[in-house]
């Protein structure tokens, strides 16, 4: 399981979706100006303060998804890449030992 893949898809989806809305607001508070509803500066300071939300949402939101998703991998039973490392460390170790005996039986 390519959990990197995973994340990645992950994160398109949600800046994908974020891109949609940001676009709608934008028609929305352009169509506001036309109306007379809002000035340009007034939607200009909503779409920066929409803008500056979503950033700092973002980072929150990818730090949620991180956390959920090793959580679900765990729950799995999939191990870490540290967990692998050490294991495969551990089999070179192994290996080494084993042909050091092969070595010395056959001297």
């Amino acid at each position: 399981m390519d959990s990197n893949n995973w994340m990645k898809q992950l994160l398109m989806v949600g800046i994908g979706t974020t891109s949609l809305v940001a676009d709608k607001l934008r028609e929305v508070s352009d169509e506001m100006v036309k109306d007379g509803k809002l000035n340009p500066e007034q939607a200009k300071a909503v779409m920066d303060d929409f803008v500056q939300q979503l950033k700092s949402d973002q980072g929150t939101w990818e730090t949620q998804m991180h956390k959920q998703l090793r959580n679900v991998l765990q729950e799995l039973g999939v191990p870490r890449q540290s967990e692998m490392d050490e294991l495969r460390g551990r089999i070179d170790r192994l290996e080494r030992q084993v042909r050091d005996l092969e070595n010395k039986l056959w001297r």
